[in-house]
């Protein structure tokens, strides 16, 4: 017999709910996580900050304000999932997982070594929290139309949230799991676009241009809108509406690359790559966030 919780307040993050200033203050904390997390790896391919800085505050969002989820019980069958369907950015998930209480912060400063529980891409066998294993673009959304799908057949009421980049959009399986989503009426699914303008090769618009991407979306079934995905408190809000019945929905959410450290911000140089030290005090300095040389 399908299992159905009737209980959507019952482990729901956070407790209380956060103001504007708090949530933004976690969002610099991030931030700060993220770029210690990044000069702290292994020499070679460290990172991505670039886009992991501008996911920073629809992470913030969704794990201080929206997700229904047990840190203590990763899990919990009924908890929402996340899956980061552009993987290369995370050290934005794993300092929000640190954060909410799924490893120790000092696991931070292990990022990318060998043996580590932080791969250089999310891994659902290695790391408590992650829902889904990836980092080949264009999979994860498949995954979280699946999960959504699953949920909606054995009878349970968690929501499923996955974010993309902007290039990903080039591959044509997102497409295709758009479509499936539509055809299964998935109402329990919500897809956030992290818009930063930038690909690895390139300004998105020289690359593949999308044209009017939340008109695609909608052309695809989806109820569609644009979203600042800097405002916190907003995204907290929209993230937390009601959807429309029997419909998918999708935030393109408008973000700067390497949003807040001002020498990454927009600059293709620092999609990936490592940050020296004279770099990273320059950077907390600017989030306002001490240099304590700690792993978080």
């Amino acid at each position: 017999m399908p299992h159905r919780s009737t209980d959507r307040t019952s482990g729901h993050a956070p407790a209380k709910p956060m103001s504007q200033a708090e949530l933004t203050g976690q969002a610099a904390a991030l931030r700060a996580r993220i770029v210690r997390m990044i000069h702290r790896a292994p020499a070679g391919h460290p990172g991505h900050p670039g886009g992991s800085l501008s996911a920073a505050d629809i992470i913030t969002a969704l794990y201080f304000g929206v997700l229904r989820v047990r840190p203590d019980e990763p899990d919990w069958p009924d908890r929402d999932r996340f899956v980061l369907s552009k993987g290369h950015a995370a050290p934005a998930l794993y300092a929000a997982l640190a954060a909410r209480g799924y490893f120790a912060e000092d696991d931070l400063g292990t990022l990318r070594r060998p043996g580590c529980k932080l791969q250089g891409h999310p891994d659902m066998c290695k790391t408590p929290g992650v829902d889904m294993t990836t980092g080949s673009l264009g999979q994860g959304i498949s995954a979280a139309v699946g999960m959504a799908l699953g949920g909606k057949i054995d009878g349970r009421d968690y929501r499923v949230f996955t974010l993309l980049s902007d290039g990903e959009l080039n591959e044509g399986q997102v497409w295709e799991a758009a479509m499936a989503a539509y055809k299964y009426k998935l109402d329990n699914l919500t897809a956030i676009v992290d818009a930063n303008g930038l690909q690895n090769d390139g300004p998105i618009e020289e690359v593949m241009p999308m044209g009017d991407v939340v008109a695609k979306w909608q052309a695809f079934g989806w109820a569609a809108e644009e979203i600042d995905g800097h405002d916190v408190a907003g995204l907290v809000a929209a993230l937390s509406r009601r959807p429309e019945p029997g419909r998918p929905r999708v935030f393109v959410a408008r973000t700067v690359k390497g949003k807040g450290v001002s020498f990454m911000e927009n600059q293709l140089a620092w999609h990936a790559g490592a940050i020296n030290t004279e770099q990273l005090s320059a950077a907390l300095a600017e989030l306002g966030c001490p240099d304590t040389g700690a792993g978080q």
